[in-house]
């Protein structure tokens, strides 16, 4: 409160000079009996005034509440200067009105459709802490009202995005976000400032682009990973020609070696036997007690009976190869009846990428989770292209 007489205090001194005035006025004139009509006058009149003083000391009193500040607007000098803190504070009835404010940090999220440097269409959506100046109080009534964050924010916020997101590239803005969002912070709160208002925080907090950029981007990262395989291929036959070569050539020098060894002396056939013999002796060795069947050479019929059943226990299950962004190739081991979430789950237990981010391609299409792998005729060796979902907040490999 301001220096001076407290105008509660002054209320009161007048009550009291009206209720000596009345009591001087029956104590004159003819001396009645105390309980005559004088005296029934001034028991109504102390009864209106005790009235009219608690209703005064009612409307005399307001209460700022934690986290909130007051001001006070008087009908003859306007929006006073003084700032009044939580508790109990005295106003005058009539003459004035306290404007109370919320001092709190308020949230509020504003989305704005803005293009970037390269003419791409972007969604993209600013979080805000915000808060009044509290020193400043008196002036946003003045200008803004209470309704200020209404008034201030939304414009301010689209502009500050518009002007900071013109300055890059659709790709600039998932690989250099932390940039972006510290000259959206730096600009707005220097904004905000002027009209008295604080920032506590401002984030990003969703980025989508337009389908056709999303679709331009997928074909993108599967043509560079078409490219990089086909660069691995190239590489595997020229070495894999380069092996066969050399082992062309060591073969034809070690049957050289060996006719020759046996012209000269045909013992070498004899030591080729005890070799062998002894080979078999270590195996029968190493078996022990382990059950061990030795197929005779002329049992070639119960030999490939087996076999085939051993095949049939396990072609229901097949390798296939999974090929990332960086070409690096995944080998998952699955079943005929996996379903397409099942083979993600298992991308996602050797790389840590959640099924959400995570799309298959195969034969230039993409798979749809409840499918299962015979559905899309996959065989043991296929190679699916893995190229991660684009949505807000997430940024793709490579690009």
């Amino acid at each position: 409160m301001s220096g001076g007489r407290n105008p509660m205090e002054e209320a009161y001194a007048r009550l009291r000079q009206v209720a000596q005035q009345q009591q001087k006025r029956g104590g004159f004139g003819g001396g009645g009996m105390p309980g005559g009509p004088r005296g029934v006058g001034m028991g109504l009149g102390g009864i209106v005034l005790l009235g009219g003083a608690a209703l005064l000391a009612q409307n005399a009193l307001f209460n700022v509440d934690g986290g909130h500040r007051a001001i006070k607007y008087r009908r003859l000098s306007g929006v006073s200067h003084e700032i009044y803190s939580e508790g109990t504070h005295f106003v005058v009835p009539w003459f004035e009105t306290p404007v109370t404010y919320d001092v709190r940090a308020k949230p509020r999220n504003v989305a704005s459709l803005t293009g970037t440097k390269d003419l791409q269409m972007v969604n993209i959506t600013c979080r805000v802490l915000s808060r009044p100046d509290v020193k400043a109080l008196p002036q946003i009534y003045r200008t803004l009202g209470t309704d200020y964050d209404e008034r201030v924010l939304p414009s301010i916020v689209n502009e500050v995005l518009k002007s900071v997101v013109a300055q890059f590239n659709a790709s600039q803005l998932i690989t250099q976000r932390e940039m972006v969002a510290k000259l959206v912070r730096e600009n707005l709160s220097r904004r905000a400032a002027r009209f008295n208002i604080l920032l506590d925080d401002v984030s990003l907090t969703h980025l989508a682009f337009s389908p056709e950029f999303t679709a331009a981007v997928e074909a993108k990262q599967v043509a560079q990973q078409e490219a990089q395989r086909a660069a691995f291929v190239v590489d595997k036959a020229r070495q894999e020609k380069q092996a066969m070569v050399v082992k062309a050539q060591g073969e034809a020098r070690s049957a050289e070696l060996i006719g020759d060894a046996i012209k000269k002396n045909k013992a070498y056939v004899e030591l080729k036997k005890i070799e062998n013999a002894r080979a078999i002796a270590q195996q029968l060795q190493e078996a022990g007690s382990k059950n061990r069947l030795l197929l005779n050479s002329e049992a070639p019929a119960a030999h490939t009976k087996s076999t085939s059943k051993y095949t049939s226990a396990y072609d229901a299950r097949m390798l296939i190869k999974v090929r990332t962004l960086t070409g690096k190739e995944i080998e998952l081991d699955i079943e005929n009846e996996y379903k397409v979430s099942q083979i993600k789950e298992k991308v996602e237990e050797k790389e840590g990428i959640p099924p959400v981010q995570q799309r298959l391609i195969y034969g230039g299409k993409q798979m749809v989770d409840d499918k299962s792998a015979s559905e899309y005729a996959l065989e043991a060796g296929a190679t699916l292209h893995l190229v991660l979902a684009l949505r807000g907040g997430c940024s793709p490999d490579g690009f």
